[in-house]
């Protein structure tokens, strides 16, 4: 399920334009941050720019989320973090990753000093580059770089100070368009330098989002639109795949740095990850989601009576489980509570999966007892917590029968995109040939303890997102990958986290 599942990061940026040297929208980026935190728990940070100071690039992070780094419940700590790290630019970033663990150093933002202001810059990305061991070795062997961290964010650092070296700054557009060339994967990126500019980028596949909006003179960027929206701005618009916002001498333009191709959007950004009154591309997150409800229901086999409820699994399967409840005429009910003081699961060790699910979820008898339950999940990867919700639905609520329906089709790949998907043994719907025939379904019910699973149709896919199916990339539900190295990696059988960090 998704609640095992972690992305690879937010990113957003902020700056003044025009003769706003002087504002502080810095102060700003915490929160938008926290609009971010579902993206990534385990770290965070910020790149503020002052021409005035003598460091004009400094950067603050730290292991933890974002309230505990920015010290948002202590007043006086966090204004004292606020007017130390104030400026007129900033780029942020939270964090998870499968590697390098909780130490700070793999913390985003990343800066590089250098005494020409040009060269000395920072960034936050938001991704995964896939072919991470070959632009490592070439970075190697034909440069002699040398690397400190196990990680692809060490990696765009040293491609950006490469395309940055010489005497003359070369134009931004023609820095991204070689690093275009370079990269296969996944990025969204925030850069800045101490000469005050500001640069925004979107991989040219789309694979990762990218928001904007320009408002009272400030230019803002984030990985979902309600970072932006909660910040206060309102024109908000899609980066398009392939395409830079660009801040030289105080004033903002838009450039395309890729030749447009074939998109490949992440589904699982409408499935799950983003928030769910973001847009993505002009496709709204709520929408997809009561869409796939909607279709869950049109497609339902089992008789419905009044002994029929709907229970949503907190809290991406709401959308989906209440259209899927109101097409089909059933009422739809909270039967299961969430602990929202435990972490997610997803950022444990697989052993101690379990104990957490058992702990964070409760269920309600007096809403179940002899109910013929349809539990409404946003997507099953490895199934654990699934299996523990089943066997509570049924021991602690009493439910007569469950039914699961998953708003996404099996995930029977894994994702070198950024998706903290586990390796193919491990996920559960490719252990049953991706559960595509009616025998199939029946032993994934029996394994699971439920009394029938169903899934959304993975044609459905485009339709219920609003977006052309060809526009996605759909590489963990197929096994068929949109890059080169994509498909050569699954093809190795190379785990998908391996030196990659979100």
């Amino acid at each position: 399920m998704a609640d095992e599942l972690n992305h690879e990061c937010g990113v957003a940026a902020l700056c003044a334009l025009d003769h706003g040297r002087e504002r502080n929208v810095a102060a700003m980026m915490p929160g938008m941050l926290l609009d971010l935190q579902a993206r990534g728990q385990l770290a965070a940070g910020f790149s503020t720019y002052d021409r005035d100071r003598p460091r004009i690039i400094e950067t603050y992070k730290g292991v933890g989320t974002v309230g505990e780094v920015f010290r948002t419940s202590h007043a006086a700590k966090h204004a004292a973090l606020m007017s130390r790290y104030k400026g007129s630019m900033a780029i942020g970033h939270t964090r998870y990753a499968t590697t390098g663990g909780d130490d700070v150093s793999y913390a985003q933002p990343f800066e590089r000093i250098h005494g020409q202001k040009w060269k000395w810059f920072s960034f936050a990305f938001n991704g995964t580059l896939s072919n991470y061991s070959e632009l490592r070795e070439t970075l190697i062997r034909e440069h002699d770089y040398h690397f400190l961290l196990d990680t692809d964010t060490e990696i765009i650092m040293y491609a950006l100070a490469h395309q940055l070296r010489g005497e003359v700054q070369p134009q931004h557009g023609l820095m991204m368009n070689a690093l275009s060339k370079q990269f296969d994967g996944s990025y969204s990126l925030a850069y800045m330098d101490a000469a005050g500019q500001l640069l925004v980028a979107r991989d040219p596949l789309g694979l990762r989002p990218m928001s904007w909006a320009e408002e009272d003179g400030i230019l803002g960027a984030a990985s979902e639109s309600m970072a932006l929206q909660n910040a206060g701005f309102k024109k908000i618009q899609s980066l398009e795949p392939g395409q830079m916002l660009l801040v030289q001498d105080g004033k903002y333009r838009l450039e395309r740095f890729a030749d447009a191709q074939a998109l490949a959007r992440c589904f699982f950004e409408w499935v799950y990850f983003s928030n769910v009154g973001s847009e993505i591309d002009g496709a709204g997150v709520y929408q997809s989601r009561a869409a796939a409800g909607r279709k869950l229901a049109e497609i339902e086999d089992q008789h419905i009576d009044e002994r029929c409820v709907v229970v949503p699994v907190p809290d991406t399967a709401k959308a989906a489980a209440d259209a899927f409840a109101h097409r089909l005429g059933l009422p739809s009910v909270e039967g299961i509570v969430r602990n929202r003081y435990l972490g997610r699961s997803f950022i444990q060790p697989s052993y101690l999966r379990t104990t957490t699910a058992g702990r964070k979820y409760s269920t309600i008898p007096a809403l179940l007892r002899d109910r013929r339950v349809f539990l409404i999940e946003d997507s099953l990867v490895r199934a654990t917590t699934l299996r523990v919700l089943a066997k509570q639905l049924k021991a602690v609520g009493c439910a007569a029968e469950v039914h699961v329906r998953v708003a996404c089709p099996p995930i029977v790949s894994p994702c070198f995109y950024g998706i903290d998907m586990a390796s193919k043994e491990e996920l559960f719907a490719a252990r049953y040939a991706g559960g595509g025939k009616p025998s199939d379904l029946q032993e994934m019910s029996a394994e699971l303890g439920v009394d029938s699973l169903r899934y959304l149709p993975a044609t459905e896919l485009g339709s219920v997102i609003g977006v052309p199916q060809t526009s996605l990339c759909l590489g963990c539900v197929s096994g068929r990958y949109p890059t080169p190295a994509g498909n050569r990696l699954v093809q190795l059988g190379v785990a998908p986290c391996e030196g990659f960090d979100r």
